[in-house]
């Protein structure tokens, strides 16, 4: 009997041990299901914090990424408008030089053109048109340097035939009595060649036919450009007498008195000093009758 209850005891002890150790087990469990379930939760939210991260990520290299190819695109885009607008611009002064060329090469042609018909006058020795022509020829730009050269060295040759020509056909008329022509081909003569060494002579020509026509005033100052002169020494005292006769015959007879004595001093050996010398005297008493007037 005591047995008997010793066991009943021992089981009784072994049902409440294994009843607490049911209670731990049941408390372990539902610590561990309590665990399970907080680790589930941060399970899911690092995997929703992972799938936004992942996003805005993916959104932010996308974006990165569009970036720096919309960079890039800008940047061809420009580089290929700046050399669009180059090439436009060469394209355009190629075109302005190809058009200055045209012109140039029409200008030569033409001005070519314009030369072989002005050393066609040339070599028809038609002086007088090669003198009136000469002007627009050397005008043009377009002919060579040795052309220009060669133009006007023909130009001044036929300028001198001219002038010669004239003055001789001025000389005959002054010796048939006809001064107004006369006049006229020495003044033409003169404005032919002005640095002739001829001109000289054809201002004493021309000074003597304007005297014949009654136009000592212009007379005098042609003979005083010829007594001023260096060139033709030998005409200066025929100057000097031609401008004082003048003067007398103008009624400036201090003018004449001084010419006269101007010849008589400085060439005192000349034909018109003979002349002078007379007409001085006479000139000397009309200054006195007129000053006691």
């Amino acid at each position: 009997m005591r047995e008997t209850d010793e066991e009943i005891r021992e089981i009784k002890k072994e049902i409440i041990e294994s009843r607490g150790l049911t209670i731990k087990t049941n408390n372990l469990v539902n610590s561990l299901g309590a665990d399970i379930k907080s680790i589930a939760k941060r399970q899911a939210g690092y995997e929703r914090r992972f799938n936004w991260n992942g996003a805005v990520a993916y959104a932010l290299f996308a974006a990165l990424s569009f970036g720096g190819l919309k960079l890039a695109s800008d940047a061809t885009i420009a580089a290929i408008e700046s050399e669009k607008l180059n090439l436009e611009a060469r394209n355009t002064d190629l075109r302005r030089a190809l058009l200055e060329e045209r012109q140039r090469a029409d200008d030569r042609s033409a001005a070519e053109a314009r030369a072989a018909r002005f050393y066609d006058l040339i070599r028809q020795e038609k002086r007088r048109e090669v003198v009136t022509r000469y002007d627009v020829i050397a005008e043009d730009t377009h002919i060579s340097r040795a052309e220009a050269q060669f133009f006007r060295d023909f130009y001044e040759r036929f300028r001198l035939d001219l002038s010669i020509e004239a003055y001789q056909t001025g000389l005959d008329l002054v010796r048939t009595g006809r001064y107004a022509e006369a006049a006229d081909k020495l003044e033409e003569a003169i404005r032919l060649k002005e640095d002739a060494p001829h001109v000289p002579a054809m201002r004493y020509e021309l000074a003597r036919a304007l005297r014949r026509l009654g136009r000592q005033a212009e007379a005098i100052l042609y003979a005083r450009q010829v007594a001023e002169q260096t060139t033709a020494p030998e005409l200066q005292d025929d100057a000097v007498f031609l401008a004082a006769l003048c003067a007398e015959e103008l009624g400036d007879l201090d003018a004449a008195v001084e010419g006269y004595l101007t010849v008589i001093r400085r060439w005192p050996r000349s034909s018109v000093a003979y002349e002078a010398r007379p007409m001085l005297r006479d000139a000397r008493q009309a200054a006195i009758r007129n000053r006691g007037r």
